[in-house]
């Protein structure tokens, strides 16, 4: 169970924001000898993306590096931004703390390695993944029960949702908006 303080800290989050390497994949690259990338995302992180829609609570996406493959996959999830190529995080965050009229107080940070810690020491709920760099856990007031790549962020959004009390209403949202119309 988490302490009070930490419960306290994500009631309040308006803003998730993730590195994307070792988070929302298992930190992999493929690249054949004709160059293309690759990396596995998982599915799951797909119906986070949805339930953070409906209960709008925003999404970003942060990566030190720059890949054709997050592209695509942020714009599946309509993930509105997605900076990438930039290992000055900080800066990025400071964008987005303007952009949606947010303290670092109610963001919400998953990092998995060093470049993340310059955000996990200023945000309101630090997160690391439970494959994540020593250093990252030791900032975390949360480590996921799932290694990254594995639908860490289903795992952080249905938490935020819970402690806030709106998992259920938003859940229960999504299933009559989505699932009943391709029913009828």
């Amino acid at each position: 169970m988490l302490d009070k303080n930490i419960q306290s800290a994500i009631k309040e989050i308006k803003l998730l924001v993730s590195d994307v390497d070792g988070v929302l994949t298992d930190g992999k690259i493929l690249i054949s000898t004709n160059g293309i990338e690759s990396k596995f995302f998982n599915v799951e992180d797909g119906t986070a993306a949805a339930l953070a829609r409906y209960a709008d609570l925003p999404i970003a996406l942060i990566s030190g590096r720059y890949s054709k493959s997050t592209e695509i996959r942020s714009k599946e999830l309509q993930i509105e931004h997605c900076y990438q190529e930039t290992l000055d995080k900080k800066s990025v965050l400071d964008k987005l703390i303007q952009i949606y009229d947010v303290e670092y107080s109610q963001v919400a940070y998953i990092g998995d390695s060093l470049v993340d810690i310059p955000l996990l020491e200023i945000v309101g709920f630090p997160i690391s993944v439970s494959n994540g760099h020593i250093k990252t856990k030791e900032l975390a007031s949360y480590i996921t029960s799932r290694l990254g790549g594995e639908g860490v962020l289903l795992e952080v959004v249905e938490l935020i949702l819970d402690f806030q009390g709106r998992y259920d209403i938003i859940l229960e949202k999504m299933r009559k908006s989505e699932f009943e119309k391709k029913t009828k």
